[in-house]
């Protein structure tokens, strides 16, 4: 509560929460979930419930392989042609443009030789590092069953996308990332079915997918949860260090104390950080998808159109036809016009994909202009953490986050250099 003197009056009988993680994502549970391993007290936020908002609809891919910055070498070049495109890869909505032009920049800055070599490193490092941490939290949590390992399938349309590819396969084989180019005639082992547009693929075997990540998510909270994690329902307004702690003031009206305090909003994250001081520029990638019944098509494995900005994914609950990027921050309304012509490509490139029935969603993907996110200590209070900006591989990286954090609030050794993932970076 607010005091008559404008201050936070946290009520003297509140005992003190060892640690406050703010958002229910599937980066938060995961930090949650270690902590809680440890034996550490530790209470879960969210306004809405346990993986219920952006985690429940993403593609559902560990992309342990993906690990070239979006500003990679190349991508600029196509930033023209799809903005052209009000429907294609990447959308920008002509009023937001103002707004969004000081991230741009910085993005075309991240595309720089040394910021990229950078960047590219630090994120293969995190990738080995989430690899790692995702089995053993799978094995723990008793939820391997829902990994599937059939690996991915990219797809081109001609010798020049193909060719455009190849730079990014180089900078994996420095990672040791394993892959296999395909040509036309090979396509159809790998996927049967598709269009005979497409003319060279590329397989990588490492890449795996999760049965449903809204259901995975709701699993290692169970898990969580065994080790005595809480959640609480609440809308998060303000985290400020007070008298040596923090608190937690919620929009309800209740003020909460906490020893430790983690910030995994995801896209809302930097509104919170601004209250502690930091200006992170932080940009919402809306995502859509549209999530067919499960005999739409006969999909073996995740499909990835690059050159389309989208991938088709075979779930537990469904087939699952999303991605592409809409730069439009927080307040605007879907467009889910954006999900309809996904769907309508897929069924280009799927001759006979049944695209009745589907169920249509957008989500905000937290994404920095270095691709990289923000796993830190708050630089102005002291023991605030911040575990955001992971963009479009928020489960990829959630168990690696989750292990970074916890070491973190438990003083432990950090398995990577934190440094590339500073917020003093910006």
């Amino acid at each position: 509560m607010i005091d008559g003197n404008g201050r936070i009056a946290v009520t003297a009988s509140l005992s003190e929460i060892e640690t406050i993680v703010v958002g229910a994502g599937i980066i938060g549970i995961c930090v949650a979930a270690r902590l809680a391993e440890a034996g550490r007290a530790v209470t879960v936020i969210d306004r809405t419930g346990i993986c219920e908002e952006t985690s429940s609809g993403n593609a559902a891919a560990f992309a342990f392989s993906d690990v070239l910055p979006l500003a990679h070498k190349g991508m600029i070049r196509q930033v023209p042609k799809w903005l052209a495109d009000p429907l294609g890869p990447l959308s920008i909505p002509p009023a937001y443009l103002p707004r969004l032009a000081p991230w741009l920049f910085r993005f075309w800055r991240a595309g720089g030789s040394g910021s990229y070599e950078a960047s590219l490193a630090a994120q293969a490092g995190l990738m080995k590092l989430a690899e790692a941490e995702w089995l053993d939290l799978m094995e723990k949590s008793g939820t391997r069953s829902m990994l599937r390992e059939n690996g991915s399938l990219e797809l081109y349309e001609g010798e020049a996308e193909f060719r455009a590819s190849l730079p990014g396969w180089a900078a994996r084989d420095r990672f040791g990332i394993a892959y296999r180019h395909l040509r036309a005639d090979e396509l159809a082992e790998y996927q049967p079915g598709l269009s005979p547009q497409f003319t060279h693929g590329t397989f990588v075997p490492g890449w795996k997918t999760v049965a449903d990540p809204k259901l995975l998510g709701k699993a290692i909270w169970a898990y969580a949860e065994r080790y005595g994690a809480k959640f609480m329902q609440g809308d998060v307004a303000l985290v400020k260090p007070m008298e040596g702690r923090n608190v937690v003031q919620l929009r309800q009206g209740r003020t909460l104390p906490a020893k430790n305090v983690v910030i995994a909003a995801g896209a809302w994250s930097h509104r919170l950080a601004r209250q502690l001081g930091e200006r992170i520029p932080l940009e919402t990638e809306r995502g859509y998808n549209t999530t067919l019944p499960v005999s739409a098509f006969d999909v073996r494995r995740q499909l990835i159109f690059s050159g389309h900005g989208f991938v088709v994914t075979p779930l537990e609950t469904g087939l699952r036809v999303g991605g592409a990027v809409e730069l439009g921050g927080l307040a605007r309304p879907p467009n889910f016009e954006r999900s309809r012509a996904m769907v309508k490509k897929a069924a280009r490139f799927l001759p006979g994909l049944k695209t009745e029935g589907g169920h249509e969603w957008m989500g905000y993907r937290p994404s920095l202009p270095d691709s990289l996110p923000v796993i830190a200590r708050a630089r102005n209070a002291a023991n605030v953490f911040h575990a955001f900006g992971h963009g479009h591989l928020g489960l990829t990286q959630a168990a690696a986050t989750g292990r970074l954090v916890s070491d973190l609030i438990l003083d432990r050794p950090a398995a990577v250099d934190l440094a590339p993932f500073s917020s003093a970076r910006f």
